[in-house]
C-alpha cells in the first residue's frame, strides 16, 4: 500500500480530499497531521480515522522532530500539503503566524521529505496545495489566471503562499525533489469554516445580522465546488508532470456583491418556505 502524509486535513479542503481518496483508492494508507488550530475540526474526519487505513496525529508541521519522526515510522511515499493559515483578514492582524505556518512549515516538510527520500525519487511525490490569491485580483473582463500569470500578492496571506510556492519549486530545481503545485480558486461546500464568505453570509442572513461587504463589493472571485477540487487534486497528483504547476478553477466568476445578492434572495426564499 502507498502511504500518504496529508497535512492540514482536519480543515475544509483537506477533509474533503481525505474522504475522496479513501473512497476512490482502496490500496492507500493515509496519515493526517494537523495542529487543530481554530479552523481545524477533528469531528469532520472522525469517522474516517480507523487506525487501519487512516491515522490521525496532532502536531505542527513546523516541528522537524514531529515530521521526521513520522517519516521514520511510516516511510511515506507521498506528501500532500494543505496545512496553512488561510484567512486574509487574520493575516492582516497577525502576519507572523502566517509566515511561520505557510512558509516555514512548508520548508520544514520539504526538508524532511528531501532527507527521508534521499534522492530515491521513484514512486515519490510532494504535492503542495496553494491558492490563486498569489496572482492578485481577477478582472471581470473574461481574463483568466493561467500557470504563466505573474505573481502579484496583495496581502500577508497571499504573500506567504507565494513564498511557499517558490520554495517548493526551488526544491525541485535544486535537489530534484519530485514536486507538483496546484493553485485553486475560492472553494465552497461541505464542512467550510463559518468565517468564510458564503457560510458567513448565509448564517448572518438567517439571523438578521449585518452583512460585511468590503468597499463596493466589486472584487471578482472564481468559485470552485470543493468536491470538484478534490477530484482535480487527485488527477493532478497521479497524472501531473513532476515540477509543473496546475491551476484548478471553476470557470464560475462572480463579483462579491452579485454573489451576496443571490445569497440574500436564496436564503430569504428558503426561510419564507419554512414559515
Amino acid at each position: 500500500m502507498k502511504t500518504y502524509l496529508v497535512t492540514g486535513a482536519a480543515g475544509f479542503i483537506g477533509a474533503n480530499y481525505i474522504k475522496y481518496i479513501l473512497a476512490k483508492h482502496s490500496d492507500v494508507k493515509v496519515v493526517i497531521l494537523d495542529a487543530l488550530t481554530y479552523a481545524g475540526n477533528l469531528g469532520t474526519i472522525a469517522k474516517d480515522i480507523d487506525n487501519e487505513r487512516c491515522f490521525f496525529i496532532k502536531g505542527d508541521i513546523c516541528s522537524r522532530e514531529v515530521v521526521d519522526g513520522l517519516f521514520a515510522e511510516y516511510r511515506f511515499d507521498y506528501v500532500v500539503n494543505f496545512a496553512a493559515e488561510s484567512h486574509v483578514d487574520r493575516s492582516i492582524h497577525d502576519p507572523l503566524t502566517f509566515a511561520r505556518t505557510n512558509v516555514m512549515g512548508t520548508l520544514a516538510l520539504l526538508e524532511a521529505a528531501h532527507e527521508a527520500w534521499n534522492g530515491a525519487w521513484e514512486g515519490k511525490r510532494f504535492h503542495h496545495v496553494s491558492t490563486d490569491e498569489v496572482y492578485g485580483a481577477l478582472g471581470f473582463d473574461g481574463t483568466l489566471f493561467t500557470e504563466r500569470t505573474r505573481y502579484d500578492p496583495h496581502s500577508p496571506y497571499s504573500a506567504s503562499k507565494a513564498s511557499s510556492d517558490h520554495f517548493v519549486r526551488a526544491f525541485h530545481d535544486t535537489y530534484g525533489l519530485p514536486t507538483v503545485v496546484t493553485n485553486c480558486s475560492n472553494n465552497y461546500g461541505p464542512y467550510q469554516f463559518p468565517e468564510k464568505l458564503i457560510p458567513l453570509f448565509i448564517n448572518n442572513i438567517r439571523h438578521g445580522r449585518p452583512l460585511p461587504v468590503y468597499g463596493k463589493g466589486e472584487n471578482v472571485r472564481d468559485w470552485l465546488y470543493v468536491e470538484d477540487h478534490a477530484r482535480a487534486l487527485d488527477l493532478v497528483f497521479h497524472e501531473g508532470r513532476t515540477g509543473e504547476t496546475y491551476n484548478i478553477g471553476g470557470f464560475n466568476e462572480w463579483r462579491n456583491i452579485d454573489l451576496i445578492r443571490v445569497l440574500v434572495r436564496t436564503v430569504d426564499r428558503l426561510l419564507r418556505s419554512e414559515e
